[in-house]
């Protein structure tokens, strides 16, 4: 991302982001660790994340990032309920370190 760019991104561009991206990783994590899952819907709704909830979703979005500029012969292929790009990635990045978690 240019300097350009950045500059033209809000806290809301973030929120955005994050709104959309946070049911997919708290549905999969449901399938994964229920109880994780739990916790982790429960930071959501109230508003601030525990720190290692936060960790997981930092860690969910880099996994998760589809548009990674490989071609079908190099990999990864990462399939997903959502297009996730590496600008996605730093938004939820962005906006977990606006929320005081270290990413």
């Amino acid at each position: 991302m240019t300097p350009h760019e950045q500059h033209h991104r809000s806290p809301q561009d973030d929120v955005r982001v994050v709104e959309r991206l946070v049911p997919l990783w708290l549905e999969e994590t449901g399938r994964h660790d229920t109880e994780a899952a739990r916790r982790a819907r429960e930071g959501w709704e109230q508003g601030s994340l525990p720190p290692d909830t936060a960790q997981d979703l930092a860690h969910w979005v880099t996994a998760r990032v589809t548009d990674t500029a490989f071609n079908e012969d190099e990999g990864p292929d990462v399939d997903g309920p959502a297009r996730i790009t590496p600008a996605d990635k730093e938004a939820v990045h962005r906006w977990l370190a606006a929320q005081g978690h270290p990413v």
